[in-house]
């Protein structure tokens, strides 16, 4: 349907893709650009700006994928990227998806960009969703009451988005329409009127008049002072401030008061819009009898739990196998290269360096991380993909409240899951800058995919013995999750007291209706992204590691090589934790990356810092053991790999949300320092048995 860009000659043309969040914004952009952007079906998920080139009807058109919006004026973090965009870019169309699932509360949006917005195209998503659930949208009539093209289209069928293709043509070809007009109270009405007159000329017809006069009314004098800059025009002149104080002498009412009628005035027009636009059937919606469970007081914990402990009794009764056939035949892989790199007339050390060192770190790297990670990623974005992780977040709520914190924060949590640097950006859903900060801070107490593969070995090795090995260990790695949890709870609470006072603020979470996944498409999209993508990340850092490794426990000083030197040198604090020196140096040298802390220990603890050829789980518990591990360094290597300092990434990406050096240290400073208190008192608590 299109195709990407590689030169363009012609005039570029943007297509911005607008709309509440869950609305399928992100899966139309996928459609139209071919790209692969991660969808799911919860809120939070599109936080920033995303463009990509395609070709339509011999013009080049920009995609731009605005993050989820359920208004203009409250103004968190991506409703302000959202609405700059919208105002200070020179869009050739702007089109506003809606979900035919609840089209009221996505016109109060679809208004607003009416107000700013010339050329526009109301594009209703979740058509299929609707009927089944016997709801119909007469899209005729709703274009009529709007007075602006309405499309229908089911996202994921890419046969229903032709028409809405040919109204986006026809709309940037064709002139502009009159901005939308919404009528408020008769005080602001006068108001609005007064002011608007004199702006009309200073807007050069570069933004709407109307909406500035509002913006003034609001107080939102920032605002202005942006447009002024990024539209180079001049609207604060003295003749209007002057016009202001008397357009607010008309009004007779506060910012706050005129914020209040102009949400009420959107509502009441979204309602006059709707009238006879849709119809709906009674039919018996089985799934509230699910939705109850699942957000009951304590039946929702219960299932979160044992959603859980599935999810992660699949991964692990189902990694074992092709970890081992991957590792055998990496093997066989490893002696033709060998041989090929004698055929060369390698230098001995060159030949051990590339094939004990980086190839041999790298095929550990896949054969223990890949099976866990095809079969972990797959079924927990089938659970997003259904609708279970907003319940989650549902469920959560309270405590994230009762803790000092906003509730959207475990919206924020649950993206740490996949990887902490993405938790840490999702942080700008949340309006208070207080809370955004709480969030990023305690993001990486939970558990990210990184660290799963290694924490799945730890306990399946160790804890996870007996007949039901499986389940026992399924049963260790929920309460992990669980305990991860809790002290995210903990640290918000103490810093919601210290470092950042200050009282929970509210907010609506939109439970989004259940969704039948597309499941061969999402098992193939989140192995082909989220899997390749982790493991690719992975495998940059863990092949010079490897070589890095290799010559330290090749290179000695004294008949004891700098590995050595590293090891020894922090054995005390190793033991002093309950671990060594080797677990350490491995956690610090698996900075960049934490999927690569599990092959750093088996090189130190292996002669000559070389992975053993095609080690097998058994024989890893067996190398461990040989180097003095117990139950009591497998649980505190277990603690602190939940919880130590964020990797290299997830840094970067704090000190660039935060802006702050601060901010960035405390994040690395405070899991360090739980994670080391915790080992501590488990050593106490150990000794006295």
């Amino acid at each position: 349907m299109s195709k990407t860009i590689t030169k363009n000659s012609q005039k570029l043309i943007t297509v911005a893709l607008s709309g509440n969040a869950n609305v399928g914004k992100s899966t139309l952009y996928n459609a139209f650009t071919k790209k692969h952007r991660h969808t799911g079906n919860w809120t939070g998920k599109t936080v920033s700006n995303e463009l990509s080139q395609s070709r339509f009807y011999n013009k080049n058109l920009e995609f731009a994928d605005l993050p989820g919006t359920y208004s203009l004026l409250n103004l968190s973090k991506e409703e302000e990227i959202a609405r700059d965009f919208l105002l200070f870019n020179k869009i050739g169309c702007t089109v506003v998806v809606c979900s035919a699932l609840s089209l009221k509360r996505n016109l109060n949006l679809a208004l607003q960009i009416l107000e700013i917005n010339k050329r526009v195209v109301i594009c209703v998503n979740l058509l299929d969703e609707a009927e089944k659930k016997g709801i119909k949208v007469d899209l005729k009539r709703l274009s009529q009451n709007l007075g602006v093209s309405v499309v229908g289209i089911c996202a994921h069928k890419k046969k229903t988005l032709i028409p809405l293709v040919s109204e986006i043509e026809r709309t940037i070809a064709f002139s502009e329409r009159p901005y939308l007009k919404i009528n408020y109270p008769k005080n602001l009405e006068r108001a609005v009127t007064f002011l608007e007159a004199p702006l009309k000329k200073l807007c050069q017809k570069k933004i709407n008049p109307r909406f500035v006069a509002l913006k003034l009314l609001e107080g939102e004098e920032k605002l202005i002072l942006k447009a002024e800059k990024e539209l180079n025009i001049k609207i604060l002149t003295k003749d209007i401030k002057n016009d202001l104080q008397t357009a607010r002498l008309l009004a007779n009412m506060s910012p706050n008061e005129i914020k209040d009628d102009i949400v009420s005035a959107l509502f009441k027009r979204a309602d006059e819009a709707l009238e006879g636009v849709i119809t709906k059937e009674q039919k018996k919606d089985k799934m509230l009898k699910i939705d109850k469970i699942l957000t009951g007081k304590f039946s929702g914990l219960i299932a979160m739990l044992l959603l859980l402990m599935t999810v992660f009794y699949l991964t692990i009764i189902g990694a074992n196998y092709p970890s081992q056939m991957l590792s055998n035949l990496f093997s066989i892989a490893e002696g033709y290269l060998e041989s090929f790199l004698s055929l060369l007339n390698t230098p001995p050390f060159l030949k051990d360096l590339i094939c004990f060192g980086a190839f041999r770190t790298t095929a550990f790297i896949v054969s223990v991380m890949l099976p866990p990670m095809a079969i972990f990623f797959p079924l927990f974005t089938l659970l997003e993909e259904l609708g279970f992780l907003p319940r989650i977040a549902f469920n959560l709520d309270r405590p994230f409240k009762a803790t000092g914190a906003c509730g959207k924060q475990a919206l924020t949590m649950c993206m740490g899951f996949g990887c902490n640097a993405v938790g840490v950006t999702g942080a700008r859903i949340i309006n208070s800058p207080r809370e955004r900060i709480l969030s990023i801070i305690t993001n990486s107490l939970v558990p990210c995919n990184g660290r799963f593969p290694f924490l799945i070995f730890l306990i399946t090795m160790f804890l996870g013995t007996g007949s039901k090995s499986s389940l026992v260990s399924a049963a260790f790695l929920s309460l992990c999750v669980v305990v991860s949890i809790i002290f995210t709870f903990i640290v918000n609470s103490i810093l919601s007291k210290t470092l950042l006072k200050g009282e929970a603020s509210s907010f609506v979470l939109e439970l989004p209706d259940f969704r039948r996944p597309l499941v061969l498409k999402t098992i193939w999209q989140s192995i082909s992204q989220k899997t390749v993508s982790v493991l690719f990340r992975a495998l940059i850092a863990a092949a010079p590691m490897g070589v890095l490794i290799f010559i330290l426990a090749n290179t000695s000083i004294y008949d004891k090589s700098l590995l050595m030197y590293v090891v020894e040198f922090l054995n005390p604090v190793g033991e002093l934790l309950g671990l060594d020196g080797a677990v350490l140096t491995a956690f610090i040298l698996g900075f960049p990356a934490n999927e690569i802390v599990l092959p750093i220990i088996v090189m130190i603890y292996s002669f000559g810092g070389v992975i053993e050829d095609s080690l097998s789980n058994a024989s890893i518990k067996e190398l461990f053991v040989n180097n003095g591990w117990s139950v009591l360094t497998a649980v505190n290597t277990l603690v602190f790999c939940l919880f130590h300092f964020p990797c290299s990434t997830t840094l970067l990406t704090i000190k660039k949300e935060t802006g702050s050096l601060k901010w960035t240290l405390v994040s690395f400073f405070l899991p360090l320092l739980l994670g080391m208190a915790i080992c501590i008192v488990n050593k106490l608590i150990f000794s006295m048995f």
